[in-house]
């Protein structure tokens, strides 16, 4: 096994174990995709990516975090995405897109222009929604707490936004449950100070995520991959925060999903907390993907400055992860799965356009 050997996913199989991770790029149109993705997830098809997965898309309007955020809700956005997953697939790479909902992340302007939370009249949006009715940090939205019709519709909005992904031509769909978004927010409790069947006992925080599974493996294909991506901790500092998300009840959540149709969890980690303490370095994140493979026996994505081939090599052959997800290396260089091969002693096989270069 090794970071230029094939991976099996259900009828799918992955040429190697590079992977694009979703990374938003804040550039849609009422959730409508356009030319920018195109060329953005084209690239890094072209560019040997064993799999490409779009960015975090919201699966309805107020679950975006910004209003330049990617949907999936509509026919039009369906309709957009289209060209761009056939593309991909086009282009040797499997076609993926993540699910998400922001919860208390949502409404906020982008990065670029500084990443705060916006009013109705500046483009944002009322109410945002979460677990409970807490704001992320000082300068955030209170939200309000989801009910349980809420909850419900949810679930099926979800569903339909994998109904939606398939219908787009897309082949690997992952489930964002990390990161502070919605579903994360009901796993940590941190965010989730309900009293009901939602919170409280770890069974009962974990018990939107699995519906969420549930209701999507229902019209995702058997034959298709479903991926989740999780954050191993919060990060807390149980003195100054109090008893967060950690690995434990990773591996606890991973252990009780394991019939629930779910081929790979993408470890990462963090963002509940807006003064966590990380501590942030090359390949940081990925013992996380390394405990939670050794003690669950699942595939795992291991994730965070992952930059070198020979250090994302390292991480399949040592039996860390399964695959190695980059993100901010593959906005540097689109061709890093083609560098990575000649760096580590195999033929790049670019397409025939560019094969004069290589």
């Amino acid at each position: 096994m090794s970071l230029l050997s094939p991976l099996p996913q259900r009828e799918l199989t992955l040429k190697n174990r590079i992977v694009v991770s979703p990374m938003c790029q804040y550039s849609a149109s009422d959730g409508v995709p356009n030319q920018w993705h195109l060329v953005h997830l084209g690239a890094r098809a072209v560019g040997g990516a064993a799999a490409v997965i779009a960015e975090a898309t919201a699966v309805e309007a107020r679950g975006r975090i910004s209003p330049g955020d990617t949907g999936l809700w509509n026919d039009a956005q369906t309709e957009a995405w289209a060209p761009i997953a056939q593309f991909v697939r086009e282009a040797g790479a499997v076609a993926g897109i993540q699910l998400a909902h922001a919860g208390r992340k949502a409404s906020c302007a982008t990065p670029w222009n500084g990443g705060r939370a916006l009013a109705p009249e500046q483009g944002g949006w009322r109410p945002i929604v979460a677990p409970s009715a807490l704001a992320f940090d000082e300068h955030s939205i209170v939200p309000e707490a989801l009910d349980i019709e809420q909850i419900d519709a949810l679930v099926q909005a979800f569903a339909a936004a994998a109904r939606r992904a398939l219908d787009a031509g897309f082949e690997l769909l992952e489930i964002h449950a990390a990161h502070g978004y919605l579903l994360h927010e009901f796993l940590s409790p941190l965010a989730n100070r309900r009293g009901d069947a939602y919170g409280g006992s770890f069974d009962n925080r974990i018990r939107l995520l699995r519906r969420v599974l549930a209701a999507v493996r229902v019209v995702w294909p058997e034959r298709l991959p479903l991926w989740l991506r999780i954050s191993a901790t919060d990060w807390a500092d149980a003195q100054r925060d109090g008893a967060g998300w950690d690995l434990q009840q990773s591996c606890a959540l991973v252990e009780a999903i394991k019939d629930d149709g779910v081929d790979l969890i993408d470890v990462s980690s963090g963002g509940t907390l807006a003064k966590a303490k990380v501590p942030v370095g090359p390949g940081y994140q990925v013992p996380f993907a390394a405990e939670i493979r050794r003690r669950c026996g699942v595939a795992t994505g291991a994730v965070g400055m992952i930059t070198e081939p020979r250090q994302a090599d390292a991480i399949v052959r040592n039996g860390e992860a399964d695959v190695t997800l980059l993100a901010r290396e593959m906005l540097r260089d689109p061709y890093w799965p083609r560098r990575a091969a000649l760096e580590l002693g195999l033929k790049p096989e670019p397409p025939p356009q560019y094969q004069r270069a290589w």
